[in-house]
């Protein structure tokens, strides 16, 4: 077999990786519109846990003892990734179009390059700046309908910023997990901030009287074990997959085609509309977060790309 004919495998699956998470958005907007907010975020994390702890066991032997440095971190991990994220991110897109949607948090590589030069002190070089700008741009022309400066005059509305709240929750994940839980693997940083992310959501859920089995119908059901299932757990392995095999730049690159495939999957699966601003601000988003990412690895791409 030639060394091309052996890596095709491998391509398939990170294609099929951005598509999972493409597809997530449209079924977080389903699962969005079919029961409360705290509700859908937990089911969706007692699925996706499950696999994790399941996938640790297998992998990785189990999960490690904890020191109590890194016992705050994932306490840590788990209320901005899992609690404050999901909240957050399912919440705005019950009036936010999955299409649109997908743009604003495809902007988290941004907002996490901002946060670690403000808090971190991390160095932010020219080009990704330049990057940070086009995304944030292609963004601005989208929720401007072909006019930035109309977001001035409130055009956004609560969904919307929501999302952008999202963006910045994940962002924090990022930069919390960077510097706290270096000597954890990904697999159990993501597992232990899933656990306690999906008590603190039993929590919330039974203080807000939404403690209970979703009534939703099939379709929302289906979508549940999407988000949990295959945007969380199958998703990750064969991300990671990629890096080990193609390594950490050329495994990234795949992540630009997730805004693509989500603004794909909406309009043919959801009837969103595909307007001329919604094509301008994707290229820009697309061309700024690829800016960005290259040729950061792969650990770096992941981590600032939500598993939705």
């Amino acid at each position: 077999m030639t060394p091309q004919a052996a890596v095709l495998p491998i391509y398939a699956k990170l294609t099929a990786v951005a598509l999972v998470w493409g597809g997530s958005f449209i079924a977080a907007r389903i699962v969005a519109q079919e029961m409360p907010t705290f509700t859908a975020a937990l089911w969706r994390y007692v699925i996706a846990t499950t696999a994790l702890v399941a996938l640790s066991i297998l992998l990785e032997r189990g999960l490690p003892r904890l020191s109590r440095a890194q016992m705050l971190g994932v306490c840590l991990l788990g209320l901005t990734g899992v609690v404050l994220y999901n909240a957050l991110f399912l919440y705005g897109l019950q009036s936010v179009q999955a299409s649109r949607g997908s743009l604003i948090i495809a902007t988290v590589p941004a907002a996490t390059l901002i946060g670690g030069a403000l808090f971190l002190h991390e160095p932010l070089t020219w080009r990704r700046g330049a990057g940070i700008a086009i995304a944030l741009l292609g963004v601005a022309i989208e929720l401007g309908r072909g006019n930035p400066l109309t977001i001035l005059q409130g055009h956004a509305g609560i969904g919307e910023a929501a999302l952008f709240g999202a963006v910045l929750a994940w962002a924090a994940y990022t930069l919390l997990g960077r510097r706290l839980l270096t000597e954890l693997s990904p697999l159990a940083a993501t597992t232990y901030a899933a656990l306690v992310g999906t008590v603190l959501l039993a929590l919330l859920c039974i203080a807000t009287g939404d403690f209970a089995v979703p009534a939703a119908n099939q379709r929302g059901w289906i979508s549940l074990l999407f988000l949990g299932l295959l945007g969380t757990a199958l998703a990750y392995i064969w991300f990671y997959d990629g890096v080990h095999a193609i390594g950490p730049a050329r495994t990234s690159v795949f992540v630009n085609l997730v805004p693509i495939a989500a603004i794909t999957f909406a309009v043919l699966l959801l009837n969103e509309p595909l307007l001329p601003s919604m094509i301008v601000g994707a290229v820009l988003v697309v061309s700024g977060v690829f800016i960005i990412n290259w040729p950061a690895g792969a650990d770096a791409a992941a981590a600032a790309t939500p598993s939705h």
